[in-house]
C-alpha cells in the first residue's frame, strides 16, 4: 500500500513541476496540495512505528504549502511560520531517531553551524534591497532555523553513518536551498530565476529523502 502512495507522490510532483516550469498557476495550485499529503499517509503506512513528532512536521510542511498559493504578504507569512515550526519538529524528529548525539565531536557544531550561518548572512545580504523591511528579519531567523534543521540532520548522520541518515541529510539541504531559492523567486526582481520548478524540485525530492531516511 505504502508504494501506491509514493506512485502518487511521483505523478502529483510531475505534473507540479511540468506546471512551475510553464507557469500554468491553476494546474501548479491544483496539484501542490497532494505532495505532501501524499508523502504522510507514505510515512504513516510505511514506518513500523511512526513518530507524532515528524507525522506533525510533515503536515505543518503541507499547510506551509498551503498557505504559500495565495499571493500576498499576508500568506507568504503565514506560510512561512507553518515552514517554521516544521523545521523545529524536524530538528526534535530528527534528536528522536538518533542513536546516540554524543558521537558527535563538539567542534562539528561550530563547524556547521558557522557553515550554515554564514551561508544565510551572504543570502540576505544579496535579497536585503528587495525584501519588505517587516519581513527581513523573520525571514532571516527562519532561514537559519532551516539551517539549524540541516546542522542536525548531518549530526545524526555522523552520530550512526547508514543509508537513511545520509538520505535524511541530503534531503534537509534540499529544503535549505529550496528556501533560499524560493526568497529569490518571490522577491528579487533581478533574479535569473523567474519561475518556481527549481525551488519545488529540490523542495519535493528534499522532504522525500527526509522521509525515507526517517523510515530505513
Amino acid at each position: 500500500m505504502e508504494y501506491i502512495f509514493l506512485i502518487t507522490f511521483f505523478i502529483f510532483t510531475s505534473i507540479h513541476l511540468y506546471a512551475s516550469y510553464k507557469k500554468i498557476d491553476t494546474l501548479r495550485n491544483f496539484s501542490k496540495g497532494f505532495i505532501l499529503f501524499s508523502l504522510l499517509a507514505y510515512y504513516i503506512i510505511a514506518c513500523d512505528n511512526p513518530s507524532w513528532i515528524v507525522i506533525f512536521a510533515i503536515i505543518t510542511s503541507w499547510l506551509g504549502d498551503l498557505f504559500l498559493i495565495p499571493k500576498g504578504v499576508k500568506w507568504f507569512t503565514i506560510g512561512g511560520i507553518f515552514f517554521w515550526i516544521s523545521h523545529f519538529l524536524f530538528i526534535f524528529g530528527y534528536i528522536e531517531h538518533t542513536y546516540d548525539l554524543s558521537n558527535v565531536p563538539f567542534y562539528y557544531y561550530i563547524i556547521f553551524g558557522v557553515v550554515f550561518a554564514s551561508i544565510v548572512v551572504f543570502n540576505f545580504t544579496k535579497l536585503k534591497p528587495h525584501l519588505p523591511k517587516a519581513l527581513f528579519y523573520p525571514m532571516f531567523l527562519y532561514l537559519l532555523t532551516n539551517g539549524a534543521m540541516n546542522c542536525f540532520g548531518i549530526f545524526r548522520m555522523i552520530s550512526e553513518v547508514r543509508l537513511g541518515t545520509i538520505l535524511t541529510a541530503i534531503g534537509a539541504l534540499g529544503f535549505f536551498i529550496s528556501d533560499n531559492v524560493l526568497f529569490h523567486v518571490r522577491f528579487n526582481k533581478n533574479s535569473k530565476i523567474t519561475n518556481h520548478f527549481l525551488v519545488m524540485l529540490t523542495y519535493s525530492v528534499g522532504e522525500l529523502l527526509m522521509i525515507l531516511g526517517l523510515v530505513l
